[in-house]
Order: C-alpha cells, then structure tokens, then sequence
C-alpha cells in the first residue's frame, strides 16, 4: 500500500541529514570520547532506516544505490588489516600508531591507524545492519 505522507517524508529529508552529521561527528570524536565506529555505525544506519520508514525500499535502493554486502565486505577487509598489519610491523596485535602532523585548516593534529580501524567497524554495521533490514522489507 502506498501513501502519501508529506509531513512524514519532509521531515524526514531534514532529520536524516541532522541524524548522519551528528553520526560523523561521534565517529571522529570516538577516539578521545565515547562513541567510534560502533555508535556512529547504528546512527548511519538509524537514519538509513528512517528514510525507509518514510519512503518505499525501491525510493531508497534507488537514490542509494549501493550493494550493502560489499559495503560490509569492505569493512571487514579494513578492520581486520588494520588489526593484523601490526604482525608485519614485529610489534604485538591490535599495537596502533600515531602521530603529529600539521595540516593546513586543522593545525595540529594526531592521526591514528585507529581510525582506518574504526571505519571498517562503521562499514561492517552499516552494510550489516541495512542489509538486514532490506531482506526483512524486501519480501513481495
């Protein structure tokens, strides 16, 4: 059944970008404070949601067109070689570096092979959780 909910999907168009801006920031602020790729992850895929809530799945798959299970498969890679490039490096699994480094509109800052980490973390709960939800909606 389709309906016609212009309130529902104008707030909608709003609420999901405030919902993935505020999901970037926890992402990048997970380092320091809690949050990371984890939280960031469920609050991409919370807005994702909403925009099927709102929409049809073939709105969404349409406007969206990307195979969650690569998405998912991507962050795998990065999480685990990320985790395991230590091994290569001598030093004990999981060991991280960083350092820092003077960027042009950021100043100071650390980088951190954490974080390459943590965007495979993100990816892997996004393309999980989506395509989860999209074979629970997708029955016809």
């Amino acid at each position: 059944m389709k309906t016609n909910d212009v309130i529902l999907q104008t707030a909608t168009k709003v609420v999901f970008f405030i919902i993935f801006l505020f999901s970037i920031h926890i992402f990048f602020a997970g380092h320091y404070t809690p949050g990371g790729g984890f939280v960031g992850g469920l609050l991409t895929s919370s807005a994702l949601i909403l925009l099927l809530l709102a929409f049809d799945l073939k709105a969404v798959q349409k406007a969206l067109p990307f195979n969650f299970t690569i998405v998912t498969a991507v962050g795998l890679v990065l999480a685990l070689g990320t985790a395991s490039a230590s091994i290569f490096f001598n030093v004990p699994f999981f060991t991280h570096a960083f350092d820092y480094f003077t960027l042009p509109l950021f100043g100071e800052t650390s980088l951190h092979t954490a974080m390459i980490f943590d965007a495979g973390v993100y990816l892997v709960v996004v393309g999980v959780t989506i395509t989860i939800i999209q074979t629970i909606g997708g029955d016809v």
